[in-house]
C-alpha cells in the first residue's frame, strides 16, 4: 500500500464526513462513511482514526465522526495572511499590465476597507487607501463583495445607510444597487462608473476562499478616459490574477469573467 494511495483514502473519508454535515448530519460512523465509499469497514475505519489523530476529525459519544472545527479557523488564519502576501503579487502583476492602480478591499459592516494597493507611477494617485473605509455602495469593491449575497442580506446592510451622492452616476437607493449588481453578475465583473466620485472608473472582481464565500474583491481604478475605452482588455487581466488568486488562497478556479 503506498502512502498516497492511503493519503488519498484518508483524504475521501475525510470529504465523506463533510458531506455528511452538508446534508445536515452531526457526522458519521465508521458504517456510514462505509456505505457512502462503498469502501471496508476496516479499511475506513483506519482512515478516519487516521484523521482523527492528525486533529481534523473529533469522535462523539454515538461513535460518530465529526469535522473538528478548529481546522476551519487555522484555515481562515491562512487565508488571511495569504490575502496580504499573494494578493500583493496579484496587485503588482494586475497594475503592471494595465498601468493603473490596483486594489483588494474587504467588507466591514456597510463599507468596504482597502487591505492592498499597487499604484503605478503613471496613475497619478495621490495618498493611499490602506485602511480607510468606504461605504459600500459605491465603492470600487462594493458590488464585488455583495456578490453571493442574498437580497435580503444585502438590504439588512444598507437598511439604516443613506445613500448620499458622491459622484454623478451614485446609486439613488438600495433598489438601485441591487440591480446593477445583478447587472455586475451577468456580466461577470463589476462596472463602477463615476459613482465613488467625478471621472472615477473602475472594474472588480469578488475572490472566493476554500469555504467558497467572498473574501476579498480585486480592482482595477482610474479615470474613466484610461479604463473606459480599454474595459475588456483590462476585465481578461482582472480574471487572469483573480484567478490566480482565488486558487493561493484555496478557492476553486472557475473564472466568471468572459472575453
Amino acid at each position: 500500500m503506498s502512502k498516497t494511495s492511503s493519503m488519498g483514502r484518508g483524504m475521501m473519508a475525510l470529504l465523506a464526513v463533510g458531506a455528511r454535515h452538508a446534508e445536515g448530519f452531526d457526522g458519521g460512523t465508521v458504517a456510514d462513511i462505509a456505505a457512502r465509499l462503498d469502501k471496508d469497514r476496516s479499511q475506513v475505519s483506519r482512515s478516519l482514526k487516521g484523521a482523527q489523530q492528525e486533529g481534523f476529525l473529533r469522535r462523539t459519544g454515538q461513535r460518530e465522526y465529526s469535522l473538528d472545527w478548529s481546522i476551519l479557523t487555522d484555515a481562515q488564519l491562512v487565508t488571511e495572511q495569504r490575502l496580504k502576501t499573494d494578493g500583493l503579487t496579484a496587485l503588482e502583476g494586475l497594475a503592471s499590465e494595465t498601468n493603473e492602480a490596483c486594489f483588494l478591499g474587504v467588507l466591514s459592516g456597510n463599507s468596504t476597507v482597502t487591505i492592498g494597493e499597487q499604484v503605478p507611477d503613471s496613475a497619478n494617485l495621490v495618498g493611499s487607501w490602506l485602511g480607510r473605509p468606504y461605504p459600500a455602495y459605491c465603492s470600487d469593491a462594493g458590488q464585488a463583495l455583495l456578490w453571493d449575497a442574498e437580497e435580503d442580506e444585502i438590504r439588512k446592510i444598507f437598511d439604516d445607510v443613506e445613500f448620499v451622492k458622491h459622484g454623478p452616476n451614485t446609486p439613488v437607493s438600495v433598489d438601485d444597487f441591487l440591480k446593477r449588481l445583478n447587472e455586475a453578475r451577468t456580466r461577470g465583473y463589476s462596472i463602477v462608473d463615476e459613482e465613488a466620485e467625478p471621472g472615477l472608473y473602475s472594474l472588480a472582481a469578488p475572490i472566493r476562499d476554500f469555504k467558497g464565500e467572498v473574501a476579498a474583491a480585486l480592482q482595477v481604478v482610474g479615470p474613466k478616459s484610461r479604463i473606459g475605452p480599454q474595459r475588456e482588455a483590462f476585465a481578461i487581466a482582472l480574471g487572469s490574477w483573480r484567478d490566480w488568486l482565488e486558487v493561493q488562497v484555496g478557492g476553486r478556479r472557475s473564472s466568471l469573467i468572459q472575453p
